[in-house]
């Protein structure tokens, strides 16, 4: 058995506020932690109605106050569109509260169109462009380094474990290079999954911080007491896909019996796609699909990415989840 991690939306559903939704996610952080998974990591999202994690920080920070023992991160932190020695002092502070127990997920996407640019007062484009050095200056302040002659103390010498993510083979090579743990994010875009994982593992640079790879997987799961109602809990969160590739992403809905068959080709054919690496269904199935995914990617590790409308049927997946894999197969 790998470790497994839990990615966190921090989904708002219909009906329901922002303050409920972070409240919802350290109650399953706590369902996360008594089951024995590893990590549980809060996505940034800017301007959607649907998704309250953008202040990454702030919410780990009530995440981390919620649990003792499992890991917290941003999967992740879109550095563009951030400065890097504020993210420095956030997530060298969020050591500082919880000692050796933060992550820090690091993207290039910056996620965002025009309008966010304007809003964040950045030119996003040009900062993605300097990604690696944001890269190479966080390592150094949390190494306790003074970078542009300018220190920052709630940094320096934090135990901040850095993770490069990725969609594509960019992060992959950066990994690589650097020496540092690799995420890939095949959940929502599974096209390079295999290649990103051949190149990260070809490419790899032993550091002070890997002798090796260390590769992560995210993967779609839902678990319930049978597949057919698994399937109807999942049509929450195939809602949300297509209204964000349709354009008009919002809150999360309540399931639907058969939706599905509700699509028109086009829609199905990305959901489809989206779907293709997941495991959902009953206990007997996700552990299938997932020993399968594990056979495929030779993961070091997977991240377990979903929502539900009801939180605690999400919470009850994860517990149904962890207990499949831990049987004998």
């Amino acid at each position: 058995m790998i470790p497994l991690s839990v990615l966190d939306l921090v989904p708002v559903r219909e009906g329901g506020s922002v303050a409920e939704s972070i409240a919802e996610s350290a109650k399953t952080a706590q369902a996360a932690e008594r089951a024995g998974y590893n990590r549980y990591w809060v996505a940034e999202h800017h301007g959607m109605d649907g998704i309250a994690g953008g202040a990454t920080s702030v919410v780990l920070a009530h995440i981390g106050n919620a649990t003792s023992t499992i890991r917290l991160g941003a999967g992740g932190i879109m550095l563009p569109n951030h400065n890097p020695y504020v993210i420095a002092e956030q997530f060298g502070t969020l050591d500082a509260m919880f000692p050796g127990r933060v992550d820090l997920g690091l993207g290039r996407a910056p996620g965002a169109d025009g309008r966010l640019a304007y809003a964040l007062r950045k030119d996003i484009r040009q900062a993605s462009e300097a990604f690696p050095q944001d890269v190479v200056e966080l390592r150094a302040r949390f190494a306790g380094q003074a970078v542009h002659g300018v220190s920052a103390p709630q940094a320096s010498g934090a135990a901040v474990e850095m993770w490069i993510l990725g969609s594509s083979l960019f992060g992959a090579q950066l990994a690589a290079m650097l020496g540092l743990p690799y995420a890939f994010a095949s959940h929502f875009a599974p096209a390079q999954l295999d290649q990103a994982a051949y190149v990260y593992r070809d490419r790899f640079e032993p550091s002070e911080t890997l002798d090796k790879p260390y590769f992560m997987a995210a993967i779609n799961v839902l678990a319930a007491e049978t597949d057919e109602e698994a399937w109807y809990l999942a049509s929450t969160n195939d809602q949300s896909f297509v209204a964000l590739r349709s354009g008009s992403p919002g809150r999360a809905k309540p399931p639907i019996r058969g939706y599905r068959d509700t699509l028109p080709p086009q829609s199905l054919a990305l959901l489809d796609q989206m779907r293709s690496v997941s495991a959902i269904g009953s206990p007997e199935t996700v552990r299938r699909e997932i020993d399968a995914f594990v056979r495929r990617t030779g993961a070091d590790e997977l991240i377990l990415s979903g929502s539900t409308y009801d939180p605690a049927a999400m919470r009850r997946s994860l517990e149904l989840t962890m207990d499949a894999v831990k049987e004998p197969a």
